[in-house]
């Protein structure tokens, strides 16, 4: 009896879980089904779009139908997305039509050489490039939108932009940037084997990327023939090979979150630098996987001390400031490679496992939609720990159990997406 009992009240539960989630359900269906999302966060300063997966096409395809409409209608400045700066920095003259773009986006991206390529170089990403292009041609130069990579790896590129930069507009910064890079020359180009050198007690080279950011901020007025716009290029270049050495040294000779939290405070940085650039009223909008956007105190990550952008924009912003955006899949396919630096391929999503909101949210019968959480919903019994799918860009369908962030749902996010079945993302070749 006692044991009927118990089973009839945990189903009880549940059915109200899914119940109230049937409700705040905002069925997914063309663009005009976003307008209560759009308002929600018109007046934000910054809005982080989530995806629960790097290589699936749905995620960026309502990501990209968002971004268009905060920037049209609500005057969005710049978008920053989980890729690196000095590549994608190509796809930002493209849309802005500065001098030296490419001829289209598809040229940009098929020019991206570092695993995972398909990340950016895909056929949803060239149509986002392609709209910003059109609507930049009918701005001024100085209301232009701006495209950009805010991650910390592609070091060597950055620090060869740093150096050809500087080549070419002053000798004597040139010269003693190129000092301090020598620290560098016995890695050959090769982060990790500086790491380990170091972990086995060879000189750090954190101190000379430090003295090249130092002297570049000291000096500004050095340069007075780069723009704004190029400084911050050459800058932000040095900041990536500053915080990439910071990423790679402490990967190899640190135990515990000091890696993962120095790219998250590289990440968060470049937002904090990109809003000083646009201006002190600007707002952003940023593009990276539901781990780094969706805020990290609401998931197991508290645990181990590791934060995200998330947590951080929250933090320094206020929470009434930023909105942030979960997308995530019940099944489907996906772009991934089997191991870092594998051949991609399209691999198959399993049906997400019972305690998960994926499976919750499968429960209420619509193909696509989204929920967005309010306070009410914080006060609630909806506070109840679920699996929340992450997908890599190394990924094996067949751990993926194991796949799935114990979440607070509605405190990790201000709104979650969510697609019965997803497709991959469409890879430039």
């Amino acid at each position: 009896m006692k044991y009927s009992l118990a089973i009839l009240f945990l189903f009880s539960i549940l059915s109200s879980t899914a119940q109230y989630l049937a409700e705040k359900a905002i069925p997914l269906d063309g663009e005009t089904s976003l307008d209560k999302l759009i308002l929600a966060a018109a007046t934000k300063e910054l809005v982080l779009l989530g995806e629960a997966s790097h290589g699936t096409h749905e995620y960026y395809l309502w990501r990209d139908k968002i971004s268009r409409r905060l920037i049209a209608e609500h005057n969005f400045n710049f978008i920053a997305v989980e890729g690196d700066f000095a590549s994608l920095y190509q796809l930002n003259k493209y849309v802005k039509n500065l001098d030296g773009a490419a001829s289209s986006a598809k040229e940009v991206l098929l020019q991206l050489n570092r695993w995972p390529t398909w990340m950016w170089a895909n056929e949803e990403v060239v149509a986002l490039a392609e709209w910003l292009r059109d609507y930049n041609d009918q701005l001024p130069p100085d209301k232009k939108i701006g495209f950009y990579g805010m991650d910390v790896y592609d070091e060597w590129n950055s620090k060869k932009e740093v150096l050809d930069l500087l080549k070419a507009t002053n000798k004597a910064a040139y010269k003693y940037v190129k000092d301090q890079y020598h620290c560098f020359a016995p890695h050959k180009g090769d982060s990790w084997r500086y790491a380990h050198a170091v972990g086995a007690g060879k000189e750090a080279c954190a101190k000379a990327t430090k003295n090249v950011v130092d002297y570049l901020k000291k000096n500004r007025d050095n340069f007075p023939e780069l723009s704004k716009d190029t400084y911050f290029y050459l800058l932000q270049n040095a900041m990536v090979v500053h915080n990439a050495e910071e990423f790679y040294r402490e990967s190899v000779v640190t135990k515990g979150n000091a890696a993962w939290n120095s790219r998250v405070h590289h990440m968060h940085g470049t937002l904090n630098e990109l809003r000083e650039l646009y201006g002190e009223d600007s707002k952003g909008i940023v593009w990276a996987h539901n781990t780094h956007i969706g805020d990290a105190a609401y998931t197991n990550m508290r645990h181990t001390g590791e934060k995200n952008i998330g947590l951080l924009t929250r933090q320094d912003f206020g929470e009434d400031k930023v909105f942030l955006i979960g997308f995530t899949t019940y099944e489907g396919t996906v772009m991934a490679g089997s191991s870092w630096g594998s051949a991609m391929q399209e691999m198959t999503i399993p049906p997400a496992i019972p305690n998960s909101i994926e499976h919750r949210l499968n429960t209420i019968g619509l193909d696509k939609l989204y929920i967005i959480f309010d306070e009410e919903d914080r006060k609630k019994g909806n506070l109840k720990v679920k699996g929340n799918r992450a997908v890599g860009v190394v990924y094996n369908p067949k751990g993926d159990a194991r796949q799935f962030v114990p979440t607070i749902v509605p405190m990790r996010y201000d709104a979650l997406f969510f697609f019965k079945e997803t497709t991959a993302v469409r890879a430039l070749k």
